[in-house]
């Protein structure tokens, strides 16, 4: 199981800090710029944390909200120290790299971070003397500036941006620059004079670069350890270039806090782009010959040629092996050592028994399928929607061995790709799979609310269908509510927003509203208040009363008359809002088009249960329609007894206001009193319930009482029927909450009922018996 270890201190208060900044570190100057307390130094380690989770909660934690100014904390590095920051997306402005320039960066990374222009280019020179690593990676508008800034105000109006491309920048004086990735950048960059000045590059990555003339790259073949060339058009002149560098085939090499291993990465997106270049046994052999002591590999998406392979006899032969002597790829028989890793995702390759890598990415089992979302995850969103929608079907058809990896894997990928429409398909659609019943006992609490925040995150994020449908039902694999009051308020707001649309997808209609009920049912009051205030309510009402519009009563219909019983239990605002809102016009509609709806009868008559014990809107029931509705319900067979049980109970309160209050001529008072007690005598005390009691208090007020003994007889039979039929649940109850004084009290009562008073003492009888038999005896 997964471990529930607590966060540690620096976690706690660094999460503490970020989400109270004005009164921990810093204080507002003119109600605007963040300011750090002139008495407060922070050293490298606690900086770079606080940036970095700050980044963190941005991009996955929705309620929590950035501030414009964050970054001018670390403006001074006399008080604060950055070394090593990753930002990421649309968090990151030039304005917040020019409020950090000071700093003397060791690592900086900026991933996807579109909002940066060529502003923050002259920003980077500030860091030249100190960067060792630099990620430019899709920041595809960096290297772009405004054309005549200020002078081009008539061709802005017919194009906004005036955006040219940069062609005078380049990496001059960036000396201890040893790591640098500029993947994903827009065609047209000049990268070969770009690079130009830097002369000891061990790690390169040109992810999706396009150029005819790879010669430039042997500048760095005496220092150039790691090459990544993924979706560069390759050609025999860029196999030339690169077996040129043979410092690929070094060892490991420290860089900062990072190890570079000898790593080759030529792979590709299969589906991208027609593609003419294949990957042939002479050219396989002539990079292991030249590069024999590479430690990492990827040749993934290449359309690879039948004859690398050894015969399908010779396939089947042995004991699986990763030996490159015995190896099933022929050129890779030339390795010296087995590769730590070999990539092969979406090519024949992966398929073959005896592969010379301790770990490879493809597309057989679930090992490489996890291997394949574990590598290409932060910088390669196709390819790794494309390997969680294998690892989908693993957890659909199969079963997932390596549960809690490939949780964490999904978990990560759906936060990295928050606004990745495949991903967030695919990544949802895993989840519904890896956190049900199946797998439950091997995740801890603390997995299973990361599981439940990253499907908020998914729901908030994107509209998208069936996101939304896949988001919905996983959240149905959790224990509702309990597994979901910690993020109560935001789950309520992102269902109630689901099912706002007047037209919506029924499926996901349908179990928002089964979601929506369950929130409502077994919470504490103060919960269901703040969620009618919410529109919880009027939601529910706008969906019944489209449902009767379209003369349709299905589970969207039955949820939402048992999501209002529920979310009114017990708490008067929202019983009023419900009559406020046409309620009641509602009930009668429903009743007269579905008369026939058994379940749809009960769940109307609890919530107007709960109404009636509200006696203050009691006035607004008391009409000749309701009164007559609610005595004919009483001769109900529907559901069992439970119409005519909660009919009863409506008018058991009504009738507790006494004669005075009976403001209608018909029907009269008595006679409503005797079709109630006909009701009473026609049920079965064994009857089994469909109703559920969190408390007695609105049946116990009924017995001190002697102006309605209809009502008294009611409040009787239910105590009676509950504690004979669910003795081990509701005689604890009804002990806690003071029912035997109040029942003792009720036998002396002259105005009672002898049938009544019987009732009682056989109430008292089985909470004695059982208060007796569950008495611990041991010593």
């Amino acid at each position: 199981m997964a471990s529930d270890t607590p966060e540690s201190l620096m976690a706690l208060c660094t999460d503490f800090c970020l989400r109270n900044l004005d009164g921990t570190l810093g204080y507002l100057l003119d109600k605007e710029t963040l300011r750090l307390h002139p008495d407060i130094f922070l050293p490298s380690e606690i900086c770079d944390q606080l940036v970095n989770e700050y980044v963190e909660l941005v991009s996955a934690a929705c309620t929590f909200e950035p501030h414009e100014t964050f970054f001018s904390l670390f403006s001074d590095p006399r008080s604060t120290r950055l070394t090593r920051i990753h930002l990421r997306e649309d968090l990151v402005q030039d304005q917040d790299l020019e409020a950090i320039r000071k700093q003397d960066l060791v690592e900086l990374y900026l991933t996807n971070c579109e909002k940066l222009s060529a502003k923050s280019l002259q920003t980077l020179r500030s860091f030249r003397h100190s960067l060792v690593s630099l990620s430019l990676s899709g920041c595809a508008n960096i290297f772009y500036e405004e054309d005549n800034p200020g002078g081009c105000e008539d061709e802005c109006l017919v194009n906004p941006t005036c955006q040219v491309l940069v062609k005078d920048f380049t990496f001059e004086g960036f000396s201890r620059l040893r790591f640098l990735n500029l993947g994903r950048m827009i065609d047209g960059i000049p990268v070969e004079s770009l690079l130009r000045p830097l002369n000891s590059l061990a790690a390169l990555d040109l992810s999706g670069i396009q150029t005819s003339d790879a010669t430039f790259l042997t500048q760095w073949k005496d220092s150039l350890m790691s090459l990544v060339l993924y979706n560069m058009d390759l050609s025999d002149d860029h196999i030339r270039v690169i077996v040129q560098l043979h410092k690929l085939r070094s060892k490991i090499l420290t860089c900062g806090p990072h190890l570079i291993s000898s790593h080759l990465d030529i792979s590709r997106d299969r589906l991208s782009s027609y593609y003419k270049f294949k990957l042939t046994r002479k050219v396989l052999s002539l990079l292991v010959q030249k590069l024999g002591n590479l430690m990492s590999l990827d040749i993934s998406g290449h359309m690879i040629l039948e004859n690398c392979s050894i015969s399908k006899t010779d396939e089947e032969a042995g004991q699986t092996s990763t030996e490159p002597s015995k190896s099933s790829i022929m050129p890779f028989r030339a390795l010296k050592r087995p590769l730590q890793f070999l990539g092969l995702f979406e090519t024949s390759l992966c398929r073959l028994t005896h592969i010379p890598a301790y770990k490879v990415s493809g597309d057989k089992n679930e090992e490489q399928v996890l291997n394949a979302i574990e590598a290409y995850t932060e910088h390669r969103p196709e390819i790794t929607s494309r390997a969680i929608n294998l690892l989908f079907d693993i957890a659909r058809i199969e079963r997932c061995n390596q549960l809690l990896r490939a949780l964490k894997l999904v978990i990560t990928a759906l936060k990295c790709h928050k606004y990745d429409k495949n991903i967030q398909v695919t990544g949802s659609a895993a989840l519904f799979y890896l956190t049900n019943s199946e797998y439950r006992s091997e995740q801890s609490v603390k997995l299973r609310r990361q599981v439940i925040q990253v499907v908020l995150n998914g729901m908030e994020s994107y509209q998208e269908v069936t996101v939304q449908r896949n988001c919905c039902l996983t959240l149905c694999n959790f224990s509702i509510p309990e597994e979901l009051e910690f993020q109560y308020r935001r789950v309520n707001e992102l269902l109630l927003g689901i099912l706002s649309p007047t037209r919506q997808d029924e499926s996901i209609q349908r179990i928002a509203v089964h979601l929506c009920n369950a929130l409502v049912c077994q919470v504490d009051n103060d919960h269901k208040e703040a969620v009618g205030k919410m529109g919880f309510v009027v939601t529910m009402l706008k969906l019944i009363q489209k449902k009767l519009l379209d003369k349709t009563c299905d589970q969207v219909m039955e949820f939402s008359w048992s999501a209002l019983w529920n979310i009114t239990d017990e708490t008067p605002d929202n019983c009023e809002m419900f009559l406020n809102f046409n309620g009641m016009k509602l009930f009668l509609d429903c009743l007269k088009e579905f008369p026939e709806k058994q379940e749809l009868h009960r769940n109307m008559l609890g919530l107007l249960g709960n109404v009636a014990e509200v006696k203050e809107l009691r006035p607004q029931l008391m009409t000749s329609q309701f009164i007559s509705v609610f005595s004919n319900l009483l001769e109900s067979k529907a559901d069992g007894i439970e119409v005519s049980y909660n009919a009863c109970g409506v008018l058991s309160h009504i009738m507790f206001d006494g004669p005075e209050a009976w403001g209608v001529c018909e029907p009269q008072r008595a006679e409503v009193e005797d079709r109630m007690w006909a009701a009473i005598q026609s049920w079965d005390i064994n009857s089994r319930r469909n109703i559920n009691y969190r408390s007695f208090e609105p049946i116990l007020r009924l017995l001190p009482q002697g102006i309605s003994p209809v009502s008294q007889h009611w409040a009787t039979w239910a105590l009676y029927n509950l504690v004979s039929v669910y003795p081990d649940k509701y005689c604890p109850l009804l002990i806690k909450e003071g029912g035997m004084p109040l029942l003792r009290d009720l036998i002396k009562m002259a105005t009672a009922r002898q049938e009544t008073k019987e009732m009682a003492r056989k109430v008292i009888e089985h909470c004695s018996n059982f208060r007796e038999e569950n008495m611990d005896t041991s010593r």
